[in-house]
């Protein structure tokens, strides 16, 4: 049984602009847009959006302990699934802090896939799920 790598399938420098590549950026434009004005909605401060906006990037701390620890950290941070159960249990509980802290989060993740920042890989951290960066 042999392990393929993400290097030996994509060596190019160049993010894929077309296919899946495509989709999964315009759907990161589509959470960004929709988390913005979810948070506008809601009343939410605008200089506490973007002071915590790149606050799910201190996960890249991670990989101080390797580049396994570091994606399983990485990805967790950059997955919509943590913010999106944050909003959602915030939503149904009436706790409107969280569900703002979970709509910065959500436009964080949607502004990296956005930008073709995708989940990582534990070769690499260069080795996302869009490119490799």
């Amino acid at each position: 049984m042999t392990t393929r790598t993400l290097e030996s399938s994509n060596t190019s420098a160049a993010p894929e602009l077309g296919g899946p590549g495509l989709l999964l950026r315009l759907e990161g434009l589509g959470v960004l847009v929709a988390s913005v004005a979810a948070y506008a909605h809601l009343g939410g401060n605008g200089w506490l959006f973007l002071a915590l906006l790149l606050l799910p990037d201190l996960s890249m701390l991670g990989y101080v302990s390797g580049p396994r620890v570091g994606a399983l950290i990485y990805n967790l941070f950059h997955a919509y699934l943590l913010p999106g159960g944050l909003l959602a249990g915030s939503l149904t509980l009436g706790w409107e802090p969280g569900a703002l802290l979970a709509l910065i989060w959500l436009a964080h993740v949607g502004m990296d896939r956005t930008v073709g920042y995708g989940l990582k890989y534990a070769t690499h951290f260069k080795d996302t799920h869009l490119s490799r960066v």
